[in-house]
């Protein structure tokens, strides 16, 4: 059995740069995947993945030419189908043994290289017939173009196109192929031995194109499977591995910036950086600059036109402010680069005029001017213009702060949410959305409001992100959970819910915004509070669903916990109450996981759920107890440390100490343990079964004012 290292390459023409990384790796890890599944490679073939603009290849060691044989066994029927009473096979055995293509010349010969054996899936006692063959292993070729077929078939491809292809027959003419797109070249070795497998019309050969303009020859051929990315990098001026690329394009980029000098750096964006990658096959960093008179614009509209546009990367100097440079990754490399750069410079120079005119034009208009303007622009059929939405916004702002932060608050956060959207309306948002927010902080700086105000209205969409940054102060704050508010509360109202992978609203982090905000700044309101607030402003616009908004606020926090390294016990012991501040979680996380670290914690929280049942079942019973009831040893002693303990416990809770306050509580272990030991809670006589119930729901309360400890139970 020959074995050798695998080489397939697929050359096309430009693939989607956004994902190319992604098709590279799925070309490569389903080919793998498959070769593994029909035993032509070992469980331990390393599998290394190239892509680049126009090629997408995978390199695989240790790949058998042939795959080893493999005996099977098959389950044909239960004995007393296949077999009538005197044991010689049936009709119906005969065929299914003849279908596999067993000799059945001698039926009592076939019948005895049978296997019997119980039969599972059937009756107690029932045995089955199992036939015994051996499958000839696959052939490299066989094997590897059903792999190939799939790799193709499986591919992320976002948007497929159908081109012509000259059929290769003795009959002229075409045929239609689907594929990302159009294919020209298949090359397949094993080791230095073509494999002559088809994919999308072509055959696979051993010869590939470099890079369109700097290659040494053409076409590449390669000798072995083992030198792809060798002769590949002399002979075609590509470097094949998207890893390779990317590395040397940031190798580049921070030997430009260093030569620079002054402590500049290239921006970090990982994003622009695999695309960048995808675009290139040999990278050639180039350092480029515009007139200094652009940096009189606000520098993340520069960055973005640069970047978005133009794919540059703009170089930032050490305090992090914009300079007049930027890098370019060509995809040539000349001995006089002057050109390039020069063109380049030439292109992005419109570009920075664009922007500068957009913030010159409107600057000319105050942000308050253009409030009118938000009534003549939709946000929702069934809830209005934005004019009407920025109504809504101000009033939850302005009891938000008033709740908060009293009237200085509540002045401040209506005058940022009067203004938040009215950068909508500039052409510099309208030229680029990203800038929204941005740009309004901007204009208020310029219009002469407070510092802020403006950072208020910079900030209220944030966090935009997992990891984003909370708004800086506490008008930006309370603006940034009435905007997020308004949109649950609306959207919700109206029906419009998340469904699977669907949020077109944004809901799911509009709702982890609300909860960071909440948590991180340990806001005085609780969750029901808010929405209460937030309601009443829609008028008779939408249903109250703040019940299903709870819920699902609830849901993403008790994730967003889990995700943190919370135990599902903990979280479900600490959510399990709704706690409605939610800048105490954390403190019940951390108590509840203290708590849960003591000996006596298993038992206590076994008991809190035994009190559970009882009281569930027993209906509404009243937390009083009436010390001339107490008849039994064990029942008087709980109650005595009861007296002792919870008043403690409770003092700690109200101090914000949760986790003294469940410690405290430990101690009650062991009468807890011996009352349930000695005292019979359901007594026939009335009085004292409603007499040790109410013991036991004073308990309960007092054991569940943190987290309810029953979840904790095994």
């Amino acid at each position: 059995m020959t074995i050798q290292n695998l080489l397939v390459e697929l050359f096309v023409e430009e693939l989607p740069p956004k994902v190319l990384n992604k098709l590279g790796l799925a070309f490569s890890g389903v080919l793998a995947e498959q070769l593994k599944a029909q035993g032509l490679a070992g469980a331990d073939a390393v599998v290394t993945a190239f892509a680049s603009p126009r090629r997408l290849a995978a390199h695989v060691t240790a790949v058998a030419a042939q795959a080893a044989d493999k005996a099977v066994q098959q389950k044909l029927m239960p004995v007393a189908v296949g077999l009538d009473a005197a044991g010689n096979a049936t009709p119906a055995l005969l065929k299914k043994l003849q279908a596999l293509g067993a000799d059945v010349s001698d039926p009592a010969a076939a019948v005895a290289a049978l296997k019997r054996a119980p039969d599972a899936s059937g009756k107690a006692g029932a045995e089955a017939l199992f036939y015994d063959s051996v499958v000839k292993g696959a052939s490299l070729q066989v094997g590897l173009q059903k792999a190939l077929e799939e790799a193709l078939a499986k591919l992320p491809i976002p948007k497929v196109m159908q081109y012509q292809l000259e059929t290769d027959c003795e009959l002229p003419g075409w045929t239609s192929v689907n594929f990302v797109r159009p294919a020209h070249s298949l090359i397949v070795l094993h080791g230095a031995a073509v494999v002559p497998v088809k994919a999308l019309g072509l055959t696979a050969g051993n010869s590939t194109q470099g890079h369109r303009f700097e290659a040494k020859v053409s076409p590449v051929v390669l000798p072995h499977a083992d030198q792809y990315d060798e002769v590949l990098k002399r002979d075609g001026a590509v470097i094949a591995s998207f890893a390779e690329r990317r590395a040397e394009i940031v190798r580049q980029l921070n030997a430009a910036a260093a030569q620079v000098g002054g402590g500049a750096k290239p921006i970090e964006d990982d994003a622009l950086l695999d695309e960048v990658t995808a675009l290139v096959e040999r990278p050639n960093v180039l350092t480029c600059q515009f007139e200094t008179e652009f940096l009189g614009v606000p520098q993340e509209c520069l960055i973005l036109t640069m970047k978005a546009n133009q794919k540059y990367f703009p170089l930032l100097d050490a305090s992090g402010k914009l300079t007049h440079q930027f890098l370019v990754v060509s995809n040539i490399s000349p001995s006089d680069a002057s050109a390039v750069i020069g063109g380049n410079e030439r292109v992005v120079r419109p570009r920075l005029a664009d922007a500068k005119f957009f913030f010159d034009q409107d600057r000319k208009k105050s942000l308050e001017s253009r409030v009118e303007g938000l009534s003549k622009v939709v946000y929702h059929n069934k809830l209005g213009t934005q004019g009407e939405r920025m109504a809504r916004v101000c009033a939850i702002a302005k009891a938000v702060g008033l709740q908060v932060g009293g009237d200085a608050l509540a002045q401040q956060a209506e005058q940022a949410a009067r203004l938040a959207k009215t950068d909508l309306l500039t052409d510099m948002v309208g030229e680029f959305p990203e800038l929204q927010g941005i740009m309004g902080g901007y204009y208020a700086r310029h219009d002469g409001l407070s510092t802020e105000v403006a950072e208020a209205i910079e900030d209220h969409y944030k966090p935009r992100f997992a990891g984003d940054e909370l708004p800086r102060n506490n008008v930006g704050l309370v603006v940034a959970l009435a905007d997020k508010l308004e949109t649950l509360v609306g959207m919700f109202g109206i029906g419009n819910v998340p469904t699977g992978d669907k949020d077109p609203f944004a809901l799911r982090r509009h709702a982890l915004g609300v909860i960071r905000m909440l948590i991180e700044k340990n806001v005085a309101l609780g969750l029901p509070e808010l929405l209460a607030l937030a309601i009443p402003v829609f008028g008779d616009k939408i249903t109250d669903a703040s019940g299903a908004l709870i819920d699902f606020i609830y849901d993403r926090l008790a994730g967003s916990l889990r995700e943190q390294g919370f135990s599902a016990q903990e979280v479900d012991a600490v959510m399990a109450l709704r706690p409605a501040r939610l800048g105490q979680i954390g403190q019940f996380l951390s108590a509840v996981r203290a708590f849960a670290a003591l000996p006596e914690s298993p038992a206590l929280a076994a008991a809190n759920k035994r009190i559970g049942n009882i009281l569930k079942k027993a209906g509404e019973v009243d937390a009083h107890v009436n010390t001339a009831l107490l008849q039994e040893d064990a029942e008087k002693n709980l109650y005595a440390v009861m007296q002792k303990l919870l008043p403690e416990s409770e003092a700690q809770f109200k101090a914000g100490d949760y986790t003294a306050s469940l410690q405290t509580l430990a101690a009650l272990r062991a009468p807890v343990d011996a009352f349930f030991d000695d005292v019979m809670v359901n007594a026939e006589e009335m009085d004292l079964r409603l007499n040790r119930q109410g013991l036991l729901k004073s308990l309960h309360v007092a054991m569940n004012r943190v987290a309810d400890l029953s979840r904790l139970a095994a």
